[in-house]
């Protein structure tokens, strides 16, 4: 029995828990999932967060992005991401997986960009993952990058191309974002983009723990699922309905390409209603929806 809102345990002593291993989205590190994690942990479920290879402390913050910035030394200089492939992404998550599922299945979580990078650990290692959940995550079916996915007609709506970037990507080799700025414009952008159920102090929290460069080569690079492979994961998807950096409708295009791919294996599907990372705002909501998810029950906000 457990008590009203309470997350109960999914381990027996013939079926062992899962591991959470959560795997964070551009310009970000594993500490967004923090919350989340405390909310699994106090219910008994383990759960990991990674910081991607050029993330948390690997992470470069060019001195000209200090206080006061250097405008012309920001968008000028080399990013220490620079070079850092998908497959360098794939190699670092697939040797995490390896040392976590001797404890047993793992459920790998990704938001975002982070969706490129456990559909390659599934195609690389499927059966070491018991589950993959992409929380509005990119999954490439039909379109090999990134990038084609965003020149949809359901991705080119995104808010997140309407943010500047800042120097050639070709001379810093990075995508790089001055998330310090103070311009207005740029503020409001960023909310609708990420945030728009939150506050604008939330926000500035938000961008504050956001690294300026990310590898300019994992939104360029050929991410398609592997449906002899892949489709042999089980893995769900959380819609957000208000996402305006993935929008509902291009969410939705990857969803039914995927179904389309692995008839025998659709996406299990839960909707949440949020913005890009208004989620995390509300950690025991999404704890609970990847514990039930975990447990493959239906979700209460399905």
């Amino acid at each position: 029995m457990t008590t009203e809102g309470a997350i109960p345990m999914s381990g027996t002593a013939d079926r062992p828990s899962p591991t959470f291993v959560f795997v964070h989205g551009a310009n970000g590190s594993g500490g967004v999932w923090n919350p989340v994690i405390l909310e699994l942990a106090a219910h008994g479920h383990r759960a990991v967060a990674v910081d991607l290879p050029g993330h948390g402390l690997q992470a470069g913050y060019p001195v000209s992005y200090q206080a006061p910035q250097d405008p012309a030394a920001f968008a000028d200089e080399p990013s220490l991401m620079a070079g850092i492939t998908l497959d360098a992404t794939v190699d670092f998550l697939t040797d995490v997986v390896r040392r976590v599922a001797v404890h047993g299945p793992v459920i790998l979580v990704g938001q975002s960009l982070a969706g490129i990078s456990i559909t390659g650990v599934a195609n690389r290692v499927p059966e070491l993952i018991g589950q993959l959940v992409y929380i509005s995550a990119f999954c490439c079916v039909n379109l090999p990058t990134v990038y084609d996915y965003y020149l949809t007609p359901e991705g080119r709506t995104s808010t997140v191309l309407t943010l500047p970037k800042v120097g050639d990507p070709a001379r810093t080799g990075a995508l790089r974002t001055n998330w310090r700025s103070a311009d207005p414009a740029f503020l409001a952008a960023a909310q609708r983009a990420f945030l728009a159920d939150g506050t604008a102090a939330q926000l500035r929290a938000l961008l504050a723990g956001c690294q300026p460069d990310e590898s300019v080569l994992l939104s360029f690079t050929d991410a398609r699922i592997q449906p002899s492979r892949w489709g042999g994961v089980p893995h769900t998807f959380v819609r957000l309905t208000d996402d305006e950096s993935i929008p509902l409708a291009l969410q939705d295009r990857m969803i039914a390409e995927a179904d389309a791919a692995v008839p025998h294996n659709p996406f299990r599907v839960h909707t949440l209603s949020s913005s890009h990372l208004g989620y995390l705002l509300r950690p025991a909501e999404i704890a609970a929806l990847l514990a039930r998810s975990a447990r493959h029950e239906p979700s209460l906000s399905a």
